[in-house]
């Protein structure tokens, strides 16, 4: 994906490959570093990065179907139904059928599930003074990559 503005429209197709033109790498490997810099912290409690993002969800709001849960964390069902399988065993969440749709599969948070947000509450202040970005350029940076997330989960449909 290349940002608009990065390139002159006179440049050479081939100047467009140049890595430090494009968007898409920055993305890349701010992601990877940043699931790096969650493990540690996540990786005593028996949890992963995808579950850790799915239990966010359910602290949010429980129970909600596997659908709403792979939309949200944009995660397909053959990724998402083994983390889930997953997080059951480990009796953070359980699966059931919906009362209004058997049709759809809902997650609630078990017990186990609900007093892992406390433990992990402190998490995100701890990524951040790990990272040292001040808090207003942070919340920039949320707010342009939510309009980028938006405008791509647009184009994928």
């Amino acid at each position: 994906m290349e940002a608009k503005g990065m390139t002159h429209p006179k440049m050479p197709d081939t100047e467009r490959l140049r890595l430090d033109q494009q968007i898409c790498f920055p993305l890349y490997a701010a992601s990877r570093l940043v699931t790096r810099l969650y493990q540690p912290l996540i990786e005593p409690l028996g949890l992963t990065y995808p579950q850790y993002l799915v239990l966010m969800l359910l602290w949010e709001q429980s129970p909600r179907s596997v659908s709403e849960i792979g939309e949200r964390l944009q995660l397909d069902s053959s990724t998402l139904t083994p983390l889930l399988k997953r997080l059951a065993a480990a009796g953070f969440v359980t699966r059931s059928r919906s009362k209004r749709d058997e049709r759809v599969v809902e997650i609630h948070l078990a017990a186990a599930g609900r007093k892992l947000e406390q433990q992990c509450a402190g998490i995100p202040l701890a990524l951040a003074g790990q990272i040292g970005f001040p808090a207003q350029e942070a919340a920039e940076l949320k707010r342009r990559l939510d309009g980028l997330l938006a405008r791509l989960i647009l184009s994928v449909r």
